[in-house]
């Protein structure tokens, strides 16, 4: 019998070593540069210009455009490139509703949504809705009712709940809808549903459905 080589591939090492390929092939391509003064090398990310698309969009009533990434979400160009961090990112799934605005009047899941495709759209984010001198009503009865908690999701419950009710007043059914052939009602089952991609992790639910009816017994 052979002797055994003095390099044994074991389990282990096999799975590290393929761990470790793994990693470096998914990472960014870099172009190194000698940094000024420190000495020390420097990375910088370089983007072809063929990625990059130029987008015009009007955002809560103002004109805006940019120069994006052909893969940047509508959340990130909200937030980080129009510096407009109302619109929280939670999941980035889609899945908790944080990341709610309207665009040209319907709500959307803004981290499912590329930057890009909005070209010439009307978005309205929390910024858009009010001013601490002149809160949305939806907003008002949010604090009235304590619907808020932590806060962090009422961005996207606020932009939602709005776009529910005026679901609702353009006769769109839902999945609870019993009659959709006549005049849809506005009640506890439709906004509970309309609204149950929207997630909360403080559990102010009844709250939150407290301050939509008011706003809808209000607007009636």
């Amino acid at each position: 019998m052979s002797k055994l080589s003095d390099f044994e591939i074991t389990r282990r090492n096999l799975l590290i070593g393929s761990a470790t390929t793994t990693a470096s092939l998914a990472l960014p391509k870099f172009s190194f540069a000698q940094g000024k003064n420190t000495g020390q090398a420097s990375s910088v990310t370089t983007i072809p210009a063929s990625a990059m698309t130029e987008v015009g969009f009007t955002v809560n009533g103002e004109a805006r455009k940019l120069t994006a990434d052909n893969r940047l979400t509508l959340l990130d160009a909200l937030r980080e490139s129009l510096q407009l961090s109302g619109t929280k990112k939670g999941c980035d799934h889609g899945q908790c509703g944080a990341c709610t605005v309207m665009v040209n009047g319907r709500r959307i899941n803004s981290c499912l949504s590329l930057a890009v495709m909005h070209e010439g759209d009307e978005i309205t984010t929390i910024e858009g809705l009010g001013t601490p001198e002149g809160l949305d009503p939806m907003q008002v009865a949010f604090i009235e009712h304590d619907g808020y908690q932590c806060g962090y999701c009422t961005p996207g419950q606020i932009c939602s709940a709005k776009a529910t009710l005026e679901e609702i007043r353009a006769g769109i059914p839902s999945h609870v809808t019993e009659d959709i052939t006549g005049e849809i009602q506005i009640t506890s089952a439709e906004i509970r549903e309309r609204m149950s991609g929207n997630l909360c992790r403080c559990g102010a639910y009844a709250n939150i459905l407290d301050a939509i009816e008011h706003v809808a017994e209000e607007k009636a």
